[in-house]
């Protein structure tokens, strides 16, 4: 895949340039290796190699393939596609990336099936926005290594992720900010929050409350593992459907998290993209009981 740029600055080295424009240091350093090609105008260059005013440059890069990972057939709703992005509706129970217990039915093997099958250059997705197995919802992929690492590089504010959550009991405030660093013991699976835990910050608003449970909407300022079920369980509102944070089970069997609303700042167009994903049957039917 070729992508361009026209320098508009003074003149400057390529490898500025292509900081500038979002690469990555990791793919610099794989460029330097030879995986991948830079041009000035039509002449190969180095990242080195002064580029005048005006200039053109083009990065040209091998197409991406990991025979490690199996293309699978498999049914994708897809929310949102264009040559850099592609989102998704992961549906709950899904694993997202391949693993020693499964190797072949994972959402990763499904996006490669389809990107197969589209005559995809690329191969390899790259997923940005991961979920638990049984959480439901928006999955965000890049396409290509340049926009995975373009991604990773824009600002917090310009990435914001929104789930919805059905939770036990009435919150006592309709909008509220949980604040409370989370951490693990050991290798326990299971996260707490703790005094010695990394910062994690989740904000919530009340949607609607039913006879005795409540639908909120959580926005994560921080991205700690499990994070959202680890702080409603904190303030004594677990997640229905949370086994592993003492969730109820009669309404639902998987903890009740939707990925819902995706919006971040596209660093190829400068454009925001912002996505919906409507809340799936079984926490309807949760929400109902």
């Amino acid at each position: 895949m070729n992508y361009t740029w026209v320098n508009n600055e003074a003149k400057q080295t390529v490898k500025k340039l292509l900081l500038a424009n979002g690469i990555s240091q990791r793919l610099l350093s794989q460029i330097r290796r030879g995986k991948g090609e830079v041009l000035v105008g039509e002449r190969l260059s180095k990242i080195t190699t002064i580029v005048p005013c005006g200039q053109v440059v083009t990065l040209k890069l091998p197409n991406e393939n990991n025979d490690d990972i199996v293309a699978a057939q498999g049914k994708l709703t897809i929310l949102y596609e264009d040559k850099n992005w592609l989102i998704v509706n992961k549906t709950a129970g899904m694993t997202t990336v391949p693993g020693p217990s499964n190797r072949e039915t994972t959402l990763v093997n499904y996006v490669k099936g389809y990107l197969v099958e589209s005559g995809s250059d690329d191969l390899v997705p790259h997923i940005i926005t991961r979920l638990d197995r049984f959480t439901s919802g928006i999955v965000l992929i890049a396409k290509n290594k340049v926009a995975q690492g373009m991604i990773d590089k824009i600002d917090r504010k310009d990435f914001e992720k929104y789930y919805l959550a059905i939770v036990e009991g009435h919150l006592s405030s309709e909008h509220a900010i949980i604040n409370r660093p989370i951490g693990r013991k050991g290798s326990n699976i299971r996260r707490e929050v703790m005094a010695g835990g990394k910062k994690a910050v989740t904000e919530y608003w009340v949607r609607e409350r039913t006879s005795d449970n409540s639908l909120v909407l959580v926005k994560l300022h921080t991205g700690r593992t499990h994070q959202i079920r680890v702080h409603f369980n904190s303030i004594g509102h677990s997640l229905l459907g949370d086994e592993l944070y003492a969730g109820n089970l009669d309404r639902i069997t998987r903890q009740a998290l939707h990925a819902f609303k995706l919006k971040f700042l596209d660093p190829f167009t400068q454009k925001y993209i912002e996505i919906e994903c409507d809340l799936p049957e079984d926490m309807r039917q949760a929400l109902k009981k």
